[in-house]
């Protein structure tokens, strides 16, 4: 999948571009279905919240070992719908997953995610420079009313801000403080809804700031994340590293694989 000169450009002033389709349907149902099948994995890597303790976030599903490990989603990983347009947009063909995520906001229980930027968590796991992007892809159809994602175009460009430790979900954050998070909406485009039918996709900046809200609907909207970095960013050491899981310890170039692998997997 090449990219014009436009996208490139929309990318680097906007902070983001979405691809409505990137996946077919079938393919992002052969997604849900591995999403399932991992959800019911006790691991330390899977983490849940609400009263029937669903899962919420879920984590390394690429790698080929360890027991949220899935085919289709390294399949996913490795295809150059995914892959290709994240080297495009960084500039570099030897690219890392920092850590490969879906997030499963449950039907009426599913909590928000405050305003935050990626990188404000990735810099404290020791990488220097926000040469990162993450690859989202929706899983269910995405609608405001089930707590899509929004994200704050050109929010990117001022850098990363001083975050601070947020708690009020059941996987814990650095978010962006309130207070910025105002100056930054009254000083920039109104926030956009990132909706859409399952199989689209959005590739954002690791200082865009999103966020996303409670899921007010009757059904679950599940999202997959494939956070990609350059191996020359890959982190430093640092004091107490978060787990591999979230913070990947395998920096080996990956290679593109074929659009058909996806559902070769199956």
């Amino acid at each position: 999948m090449q990219l014009t000169a436009q996208q490139v450009e929309q990318f680097d002033r906007d902070g983001f571009l979405v691809f409505p389709g990137l996946l077919a349907a079938d393919e992002a149902a052969l997604l849900k279905r591995e999403a399932h099948r991992v959800s019911q994995v006790e691991a330390e890597c899977v983490f849940r919240e609400g009263s029937a303790q669903q899962a919420k976030s879920m984590f390394r599903l690429h790698e080929p070992d360890g027991p949220t490990a899935s085919p289709a989603y390294r399949a996913a990983a490795h295809c150059p719908r995914i892959l290709g347009v994240a080297q495009q947009l960084l500039r570099d063909d030897a690219l890392y997953l920092h850590h490969c995520k879906v997030n499963m906001k449950a039907a009426i229980e599913g909590t928000a995610w405050p305003w935050h930027q990626d990188f404000g968590s990735w810099h404290l796991d020791g990488i220097a420079q926000p040469d990162m992007l993450t690859v989202m892809v929706m899983l269910d159809d995405a609608t405001q009313m089930n707590g899509c994602l929004y994200l704050l175009p050109g929010s990117h460009r001022d850098g990363r801000t001083n975050p601070y430790f947020d708690t009020s979900t059941a996987y814990k954050l650095w978010a962006v403080k309130p207070e910025d998070v105002k100056a930054y909406i009254k000083s920039s485009a109104a926030p956009l809804p990132i909706t859409g039918p399952a199989g689209t996709a959005a590739v954002f900046h690791c200082n865009l700031l999103h966020a996303s809200g409670h899921n007010l609907s009757a059904d679950d909207r599940w999202q997959a994340y494939f956070c990609f970095n350059r191996v020359a960013n890959r982190p430093a050491d640092v004091p107490e590293p978060r787990p591999d899981y979230v913070r990947s310890t395998n920096w080996t170039p990956m290679r593109a694989g074929s659009d058909a692998d996806v559902l070769r997997a199956a």
